[in-house]
């Protein structure tokens, strides 16, 4: 069984960090990183190609992890894929004993590093996750081809709590549920009553799955306000990058280089222990963004013990 299925499933507060594979072959610098998660979190999130930039495949870097001792999660776009060369990289991956997937439709190449690479878009995100739920129940590809073996996977999607019109994410979210998702990460949570009103949609929707929290530990304000601008689905409260301004001023004042970014774990903890201790999601995702060898210090400041 899928660790973090196990761990959902049993009400224990479920920890996942995000990671991306290198812009190259050489994976010594993530796993490095990972080695520092070993214990620490149920999993690590492998993304793919996030915001339609090349790397190395997702597939990749979690065999390594795998391989390694650690619990991978596999994400899988239709960005870049048939719905063949998904079925296809899909059993690869169970041959390596990947047994948990995070379903996506992908961001546009219009929006990457390798803008004449021509989109695919076979499937989206509920597509692949009913093309596999179909396979898992009947034991056939997706041309109706008996498997001489099939996989079963701990499958999961997205959702972004904050958007306009929430009734949007909610349908979106039950559609999700409905092809096989029995766990969901959300885009990056920053306030608190936000959440709430999301999940109050989700409840009163009837929507039963897993909902893990999406957490990204500032850097500093400029971020915040890149991220305001520029990523759909997030909002940064004015005042936390007020904070983190007022962290790089009295920084820069006493000649003191990095607090900012010690401020943005400090609120990052303080939103995982609220979330956790208000009882307000199943767990959380951790987006570290490249300093993935912060997240130990986010959950010891959080009180999280796996």
């Amino acid at each position: 069984m899928s660790v973090l299925q196990n761990a959902l499933e049993n009400g224990i507060f479920g920890v996942t960090a995000e990671m991306a594979p290198p812009k190259g072959y050489d994976f010594s610098e993530q796993m490095e990183a990972a080695e520092l998660l070993k214990g620490k979190v149920h999993a690590i999130n492998v993304t793919d190609m996030q915001s339609a930039c090349l790397k190395a495949s997702s597939i990749g870097l979690c065999a390594k992890l795998k391989l390694a001792g650690l619990e991978p999660i596999i994400q899988m776009t239709g960005r870049d894929r048939s719905r063949m060369a998904i079925m296809g990289d899909m059993l690869a991956a169970a041959s390596f004993g990947i047994d948990t997937m995070l379903a996506l439709t992908g961001d546009h190449t219009m929006v990457g590093d390798c803008k004449a690479s021509k989109p695919v878009y076979d499937l989206d995100s509920v597509g692949i996750l009913r093309m596999l739920s179909t396979m898992e129940a009947t034991g056939r590809d997706c041309g109706g081809n008996e498997l001489a073996s099939t996989p079963k996977f701990y499958k999961g999607a997205a959702v972004t709590p904050v958007y306009e019109p929430q009734i949007l994410q909610i349908n979106k979210l039950r559609q999700k549920v409905d092809a096989g998702a029995r766990y969901i990460q959300t885009q990056g949570i920053f306030d608190i009553d936000a959440l709430k009103r999301f999940m109050e949609a989700v409840d009163k929707a009837g929507i039963k799955t897993h909902i893990m929290a999406g957490i990204i530990p500032l850097k500093a304000a400029g971020m915040a306000k890149y991220m305001n601008e520029n990523v759909p689905g997030i909002a940064v409260p004015q005042d936390m990058i007020d904070r983190l301004a007022a962290a790089a001023a009295e920084g820069k004042a006493k000649g003191v280089k990095g607090l900012p970014m010690k401020l943005g774990i400090e609120m990052a903890a303080e939103l995982i222990a609220k979330i956790r201790d208000e009882h307000l999601c199943d767990g959380v995702h951790i987006m570290a963004i490249g300093a993935e060898k912060n997240v130990p210090a986010i959950l010891e400041k959080a009180g999280i013990q796996l």
